[in-house]
């Protein structure tokens, strides 16, 4: 029987075991649905604090049930490690790391390449290896396959080797990795046939098959530039709209009514996250070896990193209105995650506006049931919490970031004035000096 065959019939039976580097947002909670699935899941991170506390049931990442971690790991389905060598012990290794950029602004593919090196130093004949962390086109075939084969691994013979982007959105209660609908694009024929039956048989969500994994990594890229490049029209659109003294909000609502040829996007005070404010410019890049100049994407880059400091200037403006200066003001920022709901601060806007904060030499609080501290200009900031005192001793009140458990009435009656940047607060009817992006 060929290692295809051997492998195929593991991944049908679930006899096979389950490799997840990286224990992140992206590869706990992908480690816990092959579990629940049924598969033996070994985790794999450098990060010898997080292994710990998955071998101890204790879950940290937001979108994974606590119990459904316990239980996985007393049942003895989840296991995780620092130990590469571990990598022997797997059928098939999902690789989830970080792909951030460096300083330049370029990819910064560093973790995928050690962690390529590592599987195919470890790997027994046969295994599978999907790459799941966002990237240019090319970095399957170019590090993941190159690694393998420099170790004399024959690509859909002895070593199969696909591309399956993560479609993780933290936050959402609608969409998890389980019912999130799969892209895989394998080198070959037999590459594709085996990672999709993997995912079938954890997901709910339908696997669509490419016919490469560049086809994946190009998909992939395109779904966050086409938000990035939406979001910084939406942008421009709340800095025109209110030079023209029009509300934007309205002016959106009114547009989705419309049933084709409109999807609704919505400024703010910036764009956070790992994925949407970085991926995009992993495709600038990738194209400068093509001698083409991504322009739209970049002047979106443009625009939505610009927004920090449209933001400042329009709370120095506000302040003004009331005789005020934001040296030495009380701003109080509701929000310091990058969206609703979560806990996650990773290129979150709101630490530039921080920033700036500070530059400009307010007095600024921050509030946030999410975030129990974060670093700002070197410093350890710990949230604290939302009271009557807080708000009303303030001289401005800026929403950065909606949580729904926010609550509106009191930040209504309390707060002297208020600038909201995510129109939380539409609903709200009694409000002292309310201002919008």
């Amino acid at each position: 029987m060929s290692a295809y065959e051997t492998l195929l019939n593991k991944i049908k039976s679930k006899d096979a075991v389950i490799g997840v580097v990286g224990l992140g947002y992206v590869g706990l909670p992908l480690a816990v649905e092959k579990a629940k699935a049924g598969y033996k899941v070994i985790g794999f991170d450098v990060q010898a604090s997080r292994v710990e506390q998955v071998n101890s049931g204790i879950n940290y990442i937001g979108d994974v049930v606590n119990e459904d971690l316990a239980e996985m790991v007393k049942s003895g389905h989840i296991e995780a490690t620092t130990d590469y060598a571990r990598i022997k012990d797997v059928d098939a290794v999902a690789i989830c790391v970080p792909t951030p950029l460096d300083i330049h602004q370029q990819p910064d593919t560093s973790y995928v390449e050690s962690s390529s090196k590592e599987i195919a130093k470890h790997a027994n004949e046969g295994i599978l290896v999907v790459l799941e962390s966002t990237t240019y086109p090319g970095t399957t075939e170019e590090i993941v396959k190159v690694a393998l084969e420099d170790r004399g691994f024959v690509t859909g013979e002895t070593v199969f080797v696909a591309y399956s982007p993560e479609r993780v959105d933290p936050g959402n209660k609608q969409f998890k990795t389980k019912n999130t609908p799969k892209v895989v694009g394998g080198i070959t024929e037999n590459c594709t046939e085996v990672a999709a039956t993997l995912y079938r048989n954890v997901l709910e969500g339908d696997v669509f098959e490419v016919s490469s994994p560049a086809i994946a990594e190009m998909e992939k890229i395109f779904e966050n530039t086409f938000r990035h490049i939406n979001i910084a029209l939406a942008n421009e659109m709340a800095i025109l709209c209110e030079k023209m003294g029009i509300d934007v909000w309205e002016v959106i609502d009114a547009a989705k009514t419309k049933p084709y040829g409109f999807m609704a996007f919505y400024p703010g005070p910036g764009l956070g996250g790992h994925c949407i404010p970085i991926d995009p410019f992993y495709l600038t890049w990738k194209a400068r070896e093509y001698n083409y100049h991504t322009r739209l994407i970049e002047l979106s880059g443009e625009i939505n990193n610009s927004m920090p400091e449209y933001v400042i200037n329009r709370v120095m403006s506000i302040l003004n209105e009331d005789g005020k200066a934001l040296r030495g003001a009380k701003v109080t920022v509701l929000g310091v995650a990058y969206k609703k709901d979560i806990e996650d601060v990773r290129e979150s806007p709101v630490l530039k506006i921080i920033e700036l904060l500070e530059q400009q030499g307010a007095d600024y609080t921050v509030v946030d049931p999410y975030v129990k501290s974060f670093r700002s200009s070197g410093n350890t900031i710990e949230p604290v919490e939302l009271t009557k005192e807080v708000l009303s001793q303030s001289d401005l009140v800026l929403l950065t970031t909606d949580h729904s458990n926010f609550d509106y009435n009191l930040i209504a009656e309390e707060s002297p004035v208020i600038f909201d940047t995510r129109n939380a607060m539409k609903d709200i009817k009694k409000v002292n000096k309310y201002v919008k992006l």
